[in-house]
């Protein structure tokens, strides 16, 4: 999941919450172990992030094997999710289903008719234990000779790449890298998204990984790392568009609807500091979850996303993979 996305404050307010223990318990655990994600001393749990990538590897193949053309988005990201589930994992976010010029954060609706076509790009995450595997891979779907193009420069993107990051390298060459071969392809890489840091419960943590040579001399520490070039055919650059669905928790503060506190608690109860959907919570609650959603994000405590746009329209080809920095680097899928 790109870099222009989740990732909340986690502050808490002085207004009156009126939350149970077990939530408010909840809540504290969620923020301490944001912070202890954040602590770059703190000790990877590297048996869950393989557990993670072994998890997404088996998604992967699973996704590629019930995606065709004109089938319901809907049904792929609730067959991905459920898929996770059952392998003992858990959805590290909602699986978004980008078409064409949508770059990122697409995410179906709960009763959506769109349908699949054009270049589409699979993005999920599996977290065991709070560690995230985060995955994504790009299909054509139309027999499109720019299309196969767009996907190969991407591909070879990040597997040139992959050769090159390992802990103390210096940033700026993973980018460099990346832009070179996707520029070599007759392509543009997005300069406005990037890969990123992952820790516990985090889809984001802190580091941001370039996919243009932005002079970072800074060395790459030890850690758990999502690469993503994104490839075009336009700009290079996206820009905020429709609303997606896909929401984070952004501050606790007082909430006296009883749906909207209900639904809250079991928002961090059960996502802690990682994304979730309306998709999701109306399975759940039913369609009152739409009313309860916006009377959060009015009140500033949780956020929505929005869909990010290839800014010259043109279409956008994504590969991702995440990897631990160790003294020799893993590649978890």
């Amino acid at each position: 999941m790109t870099e222009e996305s989740y990732g909340g404050n986690n502050g808490i307010s002085k207004g009156k919450a009126m939350f149970t223990k077990k939530t408010a318990s909840s809540i504290k655990a969620s923020i301490k172990e944001k912070k202890e994600a954040s602590n770059p001393n703190s000790e990877l749990d590297l048996e869950s992030y393989r557990k993670a990538g072994e998890i997404a590897r088996k998604i992967k193949e699973f996704a590629r094997s019930i995606i065709k053309k004109e089938v319901k988005l809907v049904e792929i990201a609730d067959k991905v999710e459920n898929k996770i589930l059952e392998l003992g994992g858990r959805p590290a976010f909602p699986v978004n289903l980008c078409i064409n010029e949508i770059a990122a954060h697409d995410t179906p609706k709960y009763g959506d008719e769109r349908t699949t076509y054009g270049l589409l790009k699979i993005d999920f995450g599996v977290a065991v234990q709070g560690c995230i595997c985060d995955v994504a891979f790009s299909l054509d779907l139309e027999n499109n000779e720019e299309n196969k193009k767009l996907i190969e420069s991407s591909d070879k993107a990040l597997a040139e790449a992959l050769k090159v990051i390992k802990k103390d390298v210096e940033i700026y060459k993973i980018g460099s890298k990346i832009h070179g071969i996707i520029t070599a392809s007759g392509f543009a890489p997005i300069r406005n998204l990037s890969g990123h840091e992952v820790s516990s419960y985090q889809i984001h943590a802190g580091l941001t990984i370039p996919n243009y040579d932005n002079g970072n001399e800074n060395k790459l520490p030890e850690g758990a790392y999502a690469i993503e070039p994104f490839s075009t055919n336009g700009q290079g650059l996206v820009y905020e568009g429709a609303s997606s669905g896909i929401y984070r928790f952004e501050q606790i503060k007082g909430v006296r609807d009883m749906s909207a506190r209900k639904i809250l608690e079991f928002i961090l109860e059960e996502y802690k500091t990682m994304p979730f959907c309306e998709r999701w919570l109306i399975k759940i609650f039913g369609t009152k979850a739409k009313l309860s959603l916006s009377f959060l994000q009015r009140e500033g405590i949780i956020a929505q996303y929005p869909q990010l746009i290839e800014k010259g329209k043109g279409k956008v080809s994504q590969a991702e993979t995440t990897v631990l920095a160790l003294d020799e680097t893993e590649v978890l899928c």
